[in-house]
């Protein structure tokens, strides 16, 4: 299983960041040691002092594909969810200033939530599909996959040219604006639409 993560794929969550805007995905992975075990809570790592929680659309990948076309990126896919990245932000400030891979601020142990999944057709229209993330019973999250640079089908493309995905594969498809700091005690309740995904607490 790879856990292959999308960044800078919403533009104002790129501003808020105050990154440059890419002319192609960025794409990151996590191991599968990052999945947050079902009914397990999130616990800060003792080497961060700042992490963000980053909720996005996923989808799983349900057979073997490369150099996939994107007309047929569709039948790659059966299943979507929400997710989370956790992102040691001060850790990655620091690696991303002297040029260094992100790895250890992206892939800790827990830093990736996958929520329960649901057959794509429920949702009907998967590029403008609406999400969010309630902290603390607040928005603090919301984003409609209208507002990707690039769409699920058009990242499969993408991705499969790099690397071959396998049955099981989970991509991240990117984090809308409002990405926040976590701090222990804190519920973070992730929808899409009016279903809810997933419901952690922060230890």
């Amino acid at each position: 299983m790879k856990i292959i993560c999308i960044g800078r794929n919403y533009t104002k969550h790129i501003e808020e960041l105050a990154n440059e805007k890419p002319t192609s995905p960025v794409i990151f992975m996590k191991p599968d040691s990052a999945v947050l075990p079902k009914q397990q809570d999130f616990y800060i790592p003792d080497f961060s002092e700042d992490v963000h929680h980053e909720v996005e659309v996923l989808v799983k990948i349900k057979k073997v594909g490369k150099h996939i076309n994107e007309r047929f990126a569709h039948k790659y896919y059966d299943e979507v969810s929400l997710g989370i990245d956790f992102t040691a932000r001060d850790l990655q400030s620091a690696l991303k200033a002297k040029g260094l891979p992100w790895e250890k601020a992206k892939g800790f142990d827990g830093a990736a939530v996958i929520g329960k999944w649901f057959p794509k057709e429920n949702f009907g229209d998967l590029n403008a599909l609406d999400f969010k993330l309630l902290k603390n019973d607040e928005v603090a999250q919301e984003g409609n996959t209208s507002h990707m640079l690039w769409k699920i089908d058009e990242l499969i493309a993408y991705v499969s040219t790099y690397f071959t995905l396998k049955k099981g594969d989970v991509i991240f498809t990117g984090t809308p604006e409002g990405v926040a700091k976590v701090n222990a005690e804190d519920r973070l309740k992730g929808y899409i639409q009016d279903q809810k995904v997933f419901d952690i607490k922060i230890k």
